[in-house]
């Protein structure tokens, strides 16, 4: 008896074949940033105890204590914005348009890190602004998502009503969306980000995807170099790539969803030995098709949204 026979004899549910499907891709995952990451970190440990060194032979009049007090103070600088390159002060990263891009990080869910409130009065209020923020930046996002398909419903069937393949049709407004939404989210902020920060192309296009998948690990920031002078638009310019690049890259990640829950549909077929010929009464009628065909006619019916 082959293991898909016991598999299938011991009835075990989908669910936990997901289950183990999902923890062996993460712990796969855990194992390549392991042997990818791992000695690189040991390489700049090791630097980092030779730059020590150095440092602490080139001005003797610095010991253990004194370092870690200039540690200090360059790590509070860093978290309030200030550089440590000239006398001159600053308004740190507490300014207006600064502080209106962290309470996009906050409602997004994305949180760099890099900024935190201090003060107590700081602190709760950023719990209060999130509990209502949250909420409503996903019924915004879901909202304005919404248009987007609408749009792109609208022109499908304006050019499947002037030809006569519709699937390429279609494929081919699904396409160009997507490229569409990939230059202007990806591409064009790479370069913007390049050229006002410095950053590498590889750095830009990793902190676009880090951003607004809203994994935010704070490692890169835009807009947050105390060392570089950013136009009065360029904080505008970012709030507004977040919330509409946000919105696109949860359509993108939907549609992933989609695509990965038909697999699992032929999956389970091949599985159980059954055809989508056999099974297509059954899978109509099961709770999860009736409701993915409501939402469907639901969409093909709903109007422009107001």
């Amino acid at each position: 008896m082959g293991i898909k026979e016991m598999f299938t004899c011991a009835k075990v549910p989908s669910i936990l074949l997901l289950g183990v499907l999902y923890v062996a891709y993460v712990l796969v995952g855990g194992l390549i940033f392991w042997k990818l990451e791992g000695d690189l970190g040991k390489k700049d440990i090791t630097l980092l105890l030779s730059s020590k060194k150095k440092l602490l032979a080139k001005y003797t009049c610095l010991n253990q204590e004194g370092l870690e007090a200039v540690a200090q103070v360059v790590q509070a600088a860093s978290k309030v914005g200030l550089s440590l390159k000239g006398n001159y002060t600053s308004d740190g990263f507490w300014k207006f348009t600064s502080s209106a891009v962290f309470a996009a990080t906050v409602v997004t869910t994305i949180g760099y890190g890099n900024i935190s409130p201090d003060s107590t009065a700081g602190q709760i209020f950023c719990v209060f602004f999130a509990v209502i923020g949250i909420p409503l930046n996903m019924v915004v996002l879901n909202r304005v998502g919404k248009y987007m398909l609408v749009i792109g419903r609208n022109i499908s069937e304006f050019l499947e009503g002037k030809t006569r393949w519709r699937k390429c049709t279609r494929f081919l407004v699904h396409l160009v969306s997507y490229l569409s939404g990939a230059i202007l989210f990806f591409v064009v902020p790479m370069i913007v980000f390049q050229e006002h920060e410095g950053w590498t192309f590889s750095q830009a296009i990793y902190y676009c995807f880090i951003t607004l998948s809203t994994i935010g690990f704070g490692d890169f920031v835009a807009d947050s170099n105390p060392d570089k002078v950013y136009p009065e638009w360029y904080s505008i310019l970012m709030a507004s790539w977040i919330f509409f690049g946000l919105a696109w890259l949860a359509l993108v990640i939907n549609h992933t969803i989609d695509i990965l829950e038909r697999i699992n549909t032929h999956f389970k077929l091949w599985w159980t030995g059954q055809t989508p010929e056999k099974s297509g009464s059954a899978e109509d009628d099961s709770p999860e098709m009736q409701e993915t065909q409501v939402e469907e006619e639901d969409e093909k019916k709903s109007p422009i949204i107001e």
